[in-house]
């Protein structure tokens, strides 16, 4: 099995005799992959430095730059065009892709058939097919020898290209937008024999570790590709958000099996992830605290920090050309379809979501009570904690166009 070319800390969730023996049928004994890491709590123990070390954590979380760009339409040539400036501006696609397996997950939330106004899934609360097949494109000119679009569909359990018809999407169009283009439901197994576990290092809030489908670890680079738009859970759902639909619904859903995964989950994951009311199946390891506090705005945002902590994105890209505003479907009361023409594309998740809060006219470091986190932690904050990225726009070059010429009120 290929591994990405950066070190991760994670387990092996392993089904073949040839690592160990399984107690149970479709469960199996763990092994590391990578290195044994000290956690937070020892370091205190050792440092006596309970109060400064958030602090310390929070000012060396990583700073990179992001490129903003402002794009009018999804016409082909102007979506190239402005991701090819984008990707030269942080540093050149070549770099990145160049000889290496690119995993990119996109943001396909809630069913195919619920859309908004009519209007098309792109237009509104997808990521619009376009700006993915403009990504593969360049990527594929960048020398990348595979690319692979994943997704965790609304109660899906089949190929991620039926789910890809069912949203009006020209798969063979987007297949054929590089060369060795491939597709993967991250909802259960998928293509794969086993899910991979990946520990959350440090001191994690909710999870030790998740088990996620093989895809994320048969990778080189991660991708995430997501939309510019509001969260009513999390405030906002940005790249970072996006990583919450790597879970696969198999073991984290809300008919996920009691012992092992369900290999062809129904549902989402709102009981076992947003509430916490039923535990993932026993194959994965289990909450930290099973009576810890059980409001999805306290839960959601920790959740989708230490995902991010454990998985991180090497390519953060966010479509805000069109979109929409006030939630991220079409289930979401008082939704408006918004038009902010811009692109946003960064290195690091929460530095690329800090600037895309900000051009959605918010402040990317407020707390629970201020918009537009009224009724839920700060994801960024949270991330920052957990030394993923810094979400100090102080911190961050952007590259481009400015965010103050960018803005877009949400």
């Amino acid at each position: 099995m290929k591994r990405g070319t950066k070190t991760r800390k994670r387990m092996m969730y392993c089904k073949t005799p040839a690592l160990s023996r399984c107690k149970k049928p479709g469960q199996g004994r763990l092994r590391m992959v990578g290195e044994m890491s000290i956690t937070r709590r020892e370091l205190f123990a050792i440092s006596g430095a309970v109060l400064i070390a958030p602090k310390l954590r929070a000012a060396a979380a990583p700073a990179q730059t992001v490129a903003v760009a402002k794009c009018a339409s999804y016409k082909n040539d102007e979506i190239v065009a402005n991701l090819k400036t984008m990707f030269d501006q942080l540093g050149g696609l070549p770099r990145l892709v160049r000889n290496k397996t690119v995993t990119v997950k996109i943001n396909m939330t809630g069913s195919p058939g619920q859309r908004f106004e009519g209007r098309a899934l792109g237009i509104t609360h997808y990521t619009h097919p376009q700006v993915i097949a403009a990504a593969a494109y360049l990527m594929g000119e960048a020398g990348a020898t595979r690319i692979r679009f994943v997704e965790s569909g609304w109660a899906l359990s089949g190929p991620l290209e039926d789910y890809l018809l069912d949203s009006g999407w020209n798969v063979k169009q987007l297949a054929n937008s590089a060369k060795n283009v491939e597709f993967e439901n991250t909802n259960n197994l998928g293509k794969g024999k086993q899910y991979f576990r990946f520990k959350v290092p440090g001191d994690p809030y909710i999870f030790p570790a998740y088990d996620l489908n093989y895809a994320y670890h048969d990778t080189d680079v991660f991708v995430s590709m997501a939309k510019l738009k509001n969260h009513a859970t999390c405030g906002v759902t940005l790249s970072m958000k996006n990583c919450f639909g790597i879970t696969p619904a198999s073991i984290y859903g809300d008919d996920a099996g009691v012992d092992e995964p369900n290999e062809t989950p129904n549902s989402g994951r709102v009981s076992a992830m947003h509430n916490g009311v039923r535990a993932p199946s026993k194959s994965a390891l289990p909450e930290l605290d099973p009576n810890s506090n059980r409001d999805a705005g306290h839960r959601m945002p920790r959740i989708v920090a230490e995902l991010n902590r454990a998985r991180p994105v090497d390519l953060a890209i966010i479509d805000g050309v069109q979109s929409v505003s006030g939630g991220e479907g079409p289930w979401i009361r008082g939704l408006r379809y918004v038009e902010p023409g811009v692109l946003i594309a960064g290195l690091n998740a929460v530095n690329t979501d800090a600037v895309a809060t900000a051009v959605m006219g918010y402040d990317p470091r407020a707390l629970r009570g201020v918009a537009p986190f009224r009724k839920c932690d700060n994801t960024l904050l949270l991330a920052e904690q957990l030394g993923v990225g810094s979400a100090d726009l102080s911190r961050i070059e952007v590259a481009g166009v400015p965010i103050e010429k960018a803005i877009y009120k949400f």
